[in-house]
């Protein structure tokens, strides 16, 4: 997998897929990496391009530490399809790469062809909240946020199935930069769209799981009630649903994006 220099920042991506088929990005939450879209790959690659990518701060996309802004994320995804010389797409994103589709589809909408949020916001948390993570991590470490995670992505239920496969996330959790991480919580705290996507005319299938405590479902009918034409799924899920429910997903992503 290769490692793109843009602006002298470097981007960890992937490219998977027939190189004729239509593209699809994926991105990936707070704390994960591309690695969490693992569950999608088989399905998905058969009959799109999948393009995967750590989010700056995250895995090996060792962005500068400095506060980022959601424009800057959605920025990098233009600037990674651009070198990458990629012009229209279709985007699934999940949490806060569910907010970085929605800043694309309001500000590259004419790219874009099709847009999944799944388990996101058009405002997730409260400013203080993400101030006050982002300087815990700081001070503490990703231990401080680590070991509570389990319990904000899954239900118990699925924690007591897959425990392997949980602690795998949490795991992964550990060893995400502090810098990275606490400067995608700032970024978090200044994000509210929930005046600006209205004006969203991408065709737009908006995912939220049942279970979820940190973008509940009535977050996401906010955005279907914001969003022209926009459709609404739930799945028996807590906040990373592409996980916990792979094969709900997957269903739902291949009938959307047909």
């Amino acid at each position: 997998m290769p490692i793109l220099t843009l602006a002298g920042e470097d981007f960890f991506y992937s490219l998977d897929g027939p190189p004729a088929a239509p593209i699809l990005v994926l991105s990936n939450s707070l704390g994960t990496t591309m690695a969490m879209w693992d569950h999608q790959m088989e399905v998905l690659r058969q009959r799109y391009r999948i393009l995967r990518y750590d989010t700056r701060g995250h895995g090996r996309s060792l962005a500068s530490p400095a506060p980022y802004t959601l424009q800057m994320l959605g920025q990098d995804v233009l600037h990674l399809l651009d070198a990458l010389k990629i012009d229209k797409f279709h985007f699934c994103g999940i949490s806060m790469g569910g907010l970085t589709g929605l800043w694309l589809a309001i500000h590259a909408g004419a790219r874009l062809q099709k847009l999944v949020i799944a388990d996101s916001a058009a405002r997730i948390g409260t400013a203080d909240g993400w101030r006050a993570r982002a300087q815990l991590v700081r001070d503490s470490g990703m231990a401080a946020v680590a070991d509570g995670a389990a319990g904000r992505w899954f239900t118990p239920a699925f924690i007591a199935h897959a425990p392997g496969l949980v602690q795998q996330y949490v795991a992964s959790l550990r060893t995400c930069s502090p810098a990275g991480y606490a400067a995608c919580c700032l970024a978090l705290a200044d994000a509210d769209l929930r005046s600006e996507i209205a004006a969203i005319k991408t065709q737009t299938l908006l995912i939220a799981g049942v279970h979820d405590p940190v973008t509940t479902t009535t977050d996401a009918r906010f955005m279907q009630d914001a969003i022209g034409g926009a459709q609404y799924a739930e799945l028996n899920a807590s906040h990373l649903s592409n996980i916990e429910a792979s094969a709900d997903f997957n269903k739902l992503l291949l009938q959307f994006l047909a």
